[in-house]
């Protein structure tokens, strides 16, 4: 039986340490029975700043919690035996498990080393600014705390190309260091964007090469997760992963859900990008999120007709993830651009409720945000879900003829008993929308599960029905009330 598959991101930024894989698998059963049927979990290894890291400063792979390093045997979110046992968990509830990796840099090094370099310009990564000279650069990577488990590799200034600081000169810039150069094919930001922070992985030097394959081997192998959430693809060559990714599948795991993290508002990049990589795994749909950002904040003049215009969802469905908001795009970090509380149901209704795409529900809306003073967003969002999961099936049809007031139906199929839905949203005044639903659907009552509406909606003998919404609000009509 086919079943809409809905991503569930399970973090936001700014998580107090020590509880986060416990409380997953505590809440694993919840999520099965909301309709999510995979979770992308934070990097699991240890971070330079230990169990205040939530894990992008990259420094130990092979801790994932188990070693005393950075001050801390748990990494900021429990032990790697409450990792493996969270993550058994949630396959006996069937969800599968995306972890985020980062092979980009490596921050906190045990270590400096003395390197030739010379400093390019911040903003022109193409411009030269200084000589060959002597820098110092934390390049020296030795995990002591580890001794030799699981790998004997460590790392020093010959893998990697880059660093942003000098503790020679004490002073900040980027260094390339002698020997090496930038990857040329990625993206084009400050004229080349490979490098982006900490001690830059150098993925042309192939000891490093060889050894990121072991250690992939080695962490499916013992997590048994289901597929990778790849941070920062845009700074690192556009084959890599491509033939990473290959070779784990052909060695561990032939289906091997994998999604990258290409920040870039523009289409067409992310086009290129796909076909750079043979299209081996999916893409964010980031101009989709700054569609969202837009058509909240334009005070009811945004067209709601284009909202997939230029989108990766309207381009290649099978390859986009879509979202609304996410760890970087939370209030205080870097990407901050995050869709105001009013359509944040609407967004959602938007990734959830239609056959394009495979959504992601991020944490903060489900869980709220308290350092920032957000709520939960769980008993609205939750009711969205339960859509997807239960009703949203079959034929679509779109009525996107209104720039104010869209909406869609899908008239469901017989594998699915509940299944059929009418979804109404407007930006602007409260109104209704006549549309099709299908005549199987005759003379049926249909609920509006958000709440918006107390009376149903009966189907007429030609499968039309009117179906209204307040205003600057959707409206889920489904065949049965929920509670």
């Amino acid at each position: 039986m086919l079943i809409n598959g809905t991503i569930m991101q399970y973090f936001e930024w700014y998580l107090e340490p020590g509880f986060l894989w416990k409380q997953l698998k505590e809440h694993s059963k919840q999520l099965s029975a909301e309709g999510i049927t995979a979770v992308w979990i934070p990097p699991a290894y240890k971070g330079m700043s230990g169990q205040y890291d939530a894990g992008y400063s990259a420094y130990d792979l092979y801790d994932l919690g188990e070693f005393d390093q950075k001050g801390t045997i748990p990494t900021k979110y429990g032990t790697k035996d409450e990792l493996v046992a969270t993550i058994r968990a949630l396959h006996d509830e069937r969800i599968q498990v995306y972890a985020d990796i980062v092979l980009n840099h490596k921050m906190g090094a045990d270590g400096c080393e003395n390197v030739i370099a010379r400093e390019y310009n911040m903003y022109d990564r193409n411009r030269v600014e200084s000589d060959d000279e002597e820098i110092g650069a934390w390049t020296s990577f030795t995990f002591p705390g580890r001794k030799g488990t699981y790998s004997k590799f460590v790392w020093n200034r010959q893998h990697f190309d880059a660093v942003d600081w000098d503790e020679k000169h004490g002073r900040k810039g980027i260094f390339m260091f002698s020997g090496k150069q930038w990857d040329a094919q990625l993206d084009r930001e400050y004229g080349n964007y490979d490098y982006l922070m900490g001690a830059d992985i150098d993925l042309e030097d192939k000891e490093v090469v060889q050894e990121l394959k072991r250690w992939g081997k080695w962490f499916v192998h013992l997590t048994d997760v289901d597929g990778f959430r790849f941070d920062a693809v845009k700074h690192m060559n556009f084959s890599f992963y491509k033939k990473w990714l290959k070779g784990l599948r052909r060695e561990e795991k032939g289906e091997f859900f994998s999604v990258g993290e290409y920040w870039n508002a523009d289409l067409q990049a992310l086009k290129d990008y796909l076909q750079a990589s043979a299209y081996e795994f999916s893409l964010f749909d980031v101009p989709l999120h700054y569609k969202f950002c837009q058509a909240a904040t334009s005070n009811g003049s945004f067209d709601l007709r284009t909202i997939f215009d230029n989108t990766l969802t309207q381009h290649n469905p099978i390859r986009s993830v879509t979202f609304v908001d996410n760890h970087d795009t939370q209030p205080g970090q870097s990407l901050e651009s995050f869709v105001p509380a009013w359509f944040k149901p609407l967004a959602y209704a938007l990734i959830l409720l239609r056959q394009d795409g495979y959504p992601c529900v991020f944490y903060g809306d489900y869980y709220g945000i308290p350092n920032n003073g957000i709520p939960e967003g769980r008993q609205w969002l939750v009711k969205m879900m339960k859509a997807r999961s239960e009703c949203a099936y079959g034929l679509q049809h779109d009525y996107f003829d209104n720039p104010d007031l869209i909406g869609w139906t899908r008239e469901g199929d017989d594998e699915h008993i509940s299944s059929g839905l009418a979804v109404v949203l407007t930006d602007s005044n409260e109104g209704s929308k006549s549309m099709y639903i299908g005549t199987q659907h005759a003379n049926k009552q249909f609920f509006d599960c958000t709440g918006g509406f107390a009376n149903p909606v009966t189907i007429n003998g030609d499968g039309c029905a009117v179906f209204p919404v307040h205003g600057g609000s959707v409206s889920v009509w489904v065949p049965l009330a929920q509670d």
